[in-house]
């Protein structure tokens, strides 16, 4: 009995921080993914390439239910300048307030940006 009192708060720790951790880890695949298929459709778009790139991210990004995004770009207009299209994402972290319980600390929130590059492709 004292073995489980002694292991248990560590498995449950760990599997909460595993969860933290994986919707960190989507988050920014997601943000990856959109910001690549944002570029491409901004760098063969004829005209206004980034609004067709920050449409096709925020399409792309629909569907995600995990994380707050924040979309821009940059660039394009002339063919075979770059456009840029940057993603900021953000997601909560659920064990702030047991980390700090056990005398650690850990922020509020996991976040990054993702940048991709495309050239303006001209016809």
């Amino acid at each position: 009995m004292a073995e489980a009192a002694i292991t248990l708060p560590a498995i449950v720790l760990l599997t909460f921080a595993m969860v933290n951790l994986s919707m960190a880890w989507y988050a920014a695949v997601a943000a990856s993914n959109a910001a690549n298929y944002g570029a491409r459709m901004g760098s063969v778009a004829q005209a206004n390439p980034q609004g067709h790139a920050v449409s096709a991210a925020q399409t792309r990004l629909a569907s995600t239910s995990i994380g707050t995004y924040s979309i821009s770009a940059s660039g394009g207009g002339t063919r075979g300048s770059q456009i840029v299209v940057s993603i900021d994402w953000t997601v909560p972290n659920y064990i702030t307030g047991l980390m700090t319980l056990l005398g650690g600390g850990s922020p509020a929130s996991f976040s990054g940006t993702v940048i991709s590059t495309f050239r303006q492709e001209g016809w």
